[in-house]
Parts: structure tokens; C-alpha cells; sequence
């Protein structure tokens, strides 16, 4: 199968995967158990956990092997990873929803399904970023609103985003590996649908019986009256459609250009994408109305935060996809049994949920990295004969990070919004009984139409 970077995946011990592990566990702790130690000191807890890989790596391989294996990823994985994400970040949080619904089952529903289709244009944060505020305004004046923020999370900040590499992290991390850009709208549209659909069922049902138990309880004065809706920061659609098609060009447009960087060959249609990414960013804040931004209280946090993580997962995971490519001879030949039947083939179940699970508690970017490799690692043979398998591995990763406020970036930046905005939302675990009993029987329908 080759080794990572150079590195020689079948002499390395499971040693070598605690620091990407201590790094998902800060990230899945941090914020719910010293938020205030985690907010001011995240880059100190992620440059210690990529110490721990750099610091052995260059004792144990040498130098040049060990630089060589960091800058292959950081320059051909995250940087066009971040730098997408941060086209998005800013494109989404220029386009600002102004004005106030009525919080009615019916207006709360056509919200949840404009989010849910939005997310795989916008991407899952940028779609939950424009709308929360909106859904939120439109409840104020409602008793029971905070099933409204747990359905958006499930809807918008999740499964809506199966459909392009632009709706998740995972499936942009897939098309950077190879998987074509159109792959996941024409393959994961049925799973998508039917997952939404369902969750979505549930939800009218569910508010529209709270609405009406709602006529017997006093009502609080509505803070924000009923106004005409407007949509300001158009512009941004178009920049989006520009990061669409820098995507699309890096992925057809094949000139035979490299620069080698280190010697890492950075191919000239790549280089071109991203540079086309941070000048859609210049150009989103010249031409975006201030108040725009400051209608959605745009800030640079969030994605502050997600750069300096994602940087450390990068790094952490260099010795990991290393032991994946070395297969059966390499350290994580148990989780391949789990996920291969007795006569070779691929568990498409088993990929599903073990997927999910860990996407549950884990960012789901590096965990369906890891689940690619373990399929394999090749884009060709996972779109083709193996299609089933990276359904499972993309449905399991995107739909499942709805199971914890953890699982996804936008849940926890959407249950924190909400917490400002005065809804009273439910602790980590209250929310997982709710994902309990909405998404795990959904899902345990989906795992036996479609991957068994």
C-alpha cells in the first residue's frame, strides 16, 4: 500500500496514535470541563499533542523523513482544508436574515428545510450561522422552543450537509483525496432524504404538539414583534458560487504543472484554488455592509479556534493514516477485522456505525479520514466497486456528528448561541437522550435499508 509521507507504517506501535487521541479527547472535554482554562490556552494544549508526534518522529525517522511526512499534509491536506473552510466562514457570515417569523410549526419546519438544503451549498456552519438567529427571534415569545435548536442541530448542522464536499469537513477531505466533487450529491441523496425526512416528520409532530399545549400557559411578551423578512449580503451567494467553481476547476483542469515545495509537489490547479479561496475572503469583507456582519455578530473565534485544532489533528494523524496504509501488517489490524467480513469484503454496517460512533464523539474530519484509509485509501476503488462502503463511511460521518453537541463544529457554536440568546437548552447528556430517541432508531433504519 506505500507508507505516508515516507514513513514506515508496519514498524510503528499504537504508541504513536495516543497523541491523536489525547488531542480529539482535549477537543471533546475542553469546552464542557474547564471551558475558561480551554478557551484561553487551546494553542498551548494543541502545540503540546503536536510535539508529541514532531519531537519522536524526527528521533526515531530522522530529519528530512519527518518533515517531509508533516509538510506533505500540512501543505496537501490542510491548508486547502482550512482555507476552504474559512472562504465559507466568512461568504456565510456576510449574508445576514433580517426581520422576525412567527415561531408556527409550519414557519419553524420550512426554516429547518430551507437550512437543511442550504447546508450543502454553505456548508453545515455557515448555513446554521445564517439561520439559528432567525429561528431563535421567531420563538421568543414560545414557552417550549428548545426542541426547535435540537432539531436544527440534527437538520441543519448535520444532515443536510451529505450532499457536497462544501456541506462537511469529511466529504471535503474525501474530495481531496480524490472523490469526485458530484459523487456525494448523486450517491447519498436517497440516504439524505429519507434520514431527513424522517427526523423532519417527527419534528412537525412533535411542535405541533407543544404549540397547541402552548393556548393553556402564559405566554411571554414576544421581544422581537412579527416584521417583513429580508435577505442583505447577496454578493456573498455569488462569491460562494466563485468557491464552488475553484473547486470544480481544481478537479477537472488537470495542466501537468508542479512546484515542488520542500519536496512536496504542489500541483498548479490546486495552488490556483487556493489562492482563489482567500481572494473570495478579501473580496466578501470589502464588499459586505457592515451591518451585515454585525447582524449575525460575526466574529473570528470560531474559526481562530478550528485552524489552530485542525492544524494539531493534521499533525497527529500522520502516523496513524501511516500504520492504516501499512493494512494487515501494521498496528490497527484489528479494527480492519472489525470492518471486513470472513471472505475479505468490506461490513458496510460495521463502517457505518463505527464510523458514526466515533464521529458521535470525535470531529468527524479526521475520523472518516482514518475509516477512508482503512478501506483502503483509494478514491477510484471506493467510488467504484467499493461505492457502498464510502456511502457508509460518508453517511456514518456526517449524519452521526449530530449525536453530541461535540460531534460537529456548528453544534456546539449553535447550543452556545442559543444559551446567549436565553433558551434553555438541555446539558450534554439531556441532549443525547434526545438524539437517542430520535436519531439512533432513524439510524438503525438507515444502517439496515441501505448498508446491510
Amino acid at each position: 500500500m506505500g507508507s505516508h509521507g515516507g514513513l514506515d507504517g508496519a514498524a510503528m506501535s499504537l504508541i504513536w496514535a495516543l497523541p491523536f487521541v489525547g488531542i480529539l479527547l482535549s477537543i471533546a472535554t475542553g469546552p464542557l470541563l474547564f471551558p475558561h482554562v480551554w478557551e484561553h490556552h487551546v494553542d498551548k494544549f494543541a502545540a503540546f499533542w503536536s510535539a508529541c508526534v514532531i519531537v519522536p518522529l524526527v528521533i526515531s525517522a530522522g530529519f528530512v523523513p519527518a518533515s517531509h511526512a508533516v509538510l506533505h499534509t500540512l501543505l496537501l491536506e490542510y491548508t486547502p482544508f482550512i482555507l476552504l473552510l474559512l472562504a465559507l466562514f466568512v461568504a456565510a457570515g456576510g449574508i445576514y436574515l433580517e426581520g422576525n417569523l412567527r415561531g408556527t410549526p409550519i414557519a419553524n419546519a420550512l426554516l429547518l428545510i430551507v437550512g437543511t438544503f442550504l447546508a450543502s451549498i454553505v456548508g453545515t456552519t455557515g448555513a446554521s450561522m445564517i439561520l439559528i438567529r432567525p429561528l431563535i427571534r421567531a420563538n421568543d415569545d414560545r414557552v417550549y422552543r428548545a426542541h426547535t435548536i435540537i432539531f436544527f442541530i440534527f437538520l441543519v448542522s448535520n444532515i443536510g450537509g451529505s450532499l457536497t464536499p462544501l456541506g462537511d469537513p469529511p466529504l471535503f477531505v474525501g474530495f481531496l483525496r480524490g472523490v469526485d466533487f458530484f459523487w456525494t450529491t448523486t450517491h447519498l441523496f436517497t440516504e439524505m432524504l429519507f434520514a431527513a425526512g424522517i427526523v423532519l416528520v417527527a419534528f412537525i409532530a412533535l411542535d405541533f404538539y407543544l404549540h397547541a399545549k402552548e393556548n393553556h400557559k402564559d405566554h411571554p411578551l414576544d421581544p422581537t414583534p412579527d416584521s417583513p423578512l429580508s435577505l442583505h449580503g447577496c454578493v456573498n451567494f455569488a462569491l460562494i458560487g466563485v468557491i464552488i467553481a475553484a473547486i470544480l476547476m481544481s478537479a477537472y483542469w488537470k495542466p501537468g504543472i508542479g512546484f515542488n515545495v520542500f519536496g512536496v509537489v504542489l500541483e498548479l490547479q490546486n495552488i490556483i484554488r487556493d489562492v482563489i479561496f482567500v481572494i473570495v475572503v478579501v473580496a466578501s469583507l470589502k464588499l459586505t455592509k457592515s451591518y451585515c456582519r454585525i447582524g449575525n455578530e460575526f466574529g473570528w473565534g470560531p474559526i481562530r479556534e478550528v485552524a489552530i485544532l485542525f492544524v494539531c489533528i493534521f499533525i497527529c494523524l500522520v502516523p496513524v493514516i501511516a500504520i492504516l496504509q501499512a493494512g494487515q501488517k501494521g498496528a490497527l489490524a484489528p479494527l480492519l477485522a472489525l470492518v471486513t467480513h470472513p471472505d475479505g469484503t468490506p461490513n458496510n454496517l460495521a463502517y457505518f456505525w463505527l464510523t458514526g460512533g466515533l464521529s458521535s464523539f470525535l470531529d468527524n474530519a479526521p475520523t472518516y479520514l482514518v475509516f477512508f484509509e482503512l478501506a483502503g485509501g483509494d478514491a477510484k476503488a471506493l467510488m467504484g466497486p467499493l461505492a457502498l462502503t464510502l456511502a457508509a463511511i460518508s453517511t456514518g460521518a456526517v449524519f452521526m456528528g449530530a449525536n453530541t453537541y461535540i460531534g460537529n463544529a456548528p453544534n456546539f457554536m449553535v447550543y452556545a448561541i442559543a444559551r446567549q440568546m436565553g433558551v434553555p437548552m438541555p446539558s450534554f447528556f439531556a441532549y443525547m437522550l434526545w438524539s437517542g430517541a430520535v436519531l439512533i432508531p432513524t439510524f438503525l433504519l438507515i444502517g439496515w435499508l441501505f448498508f446491510t
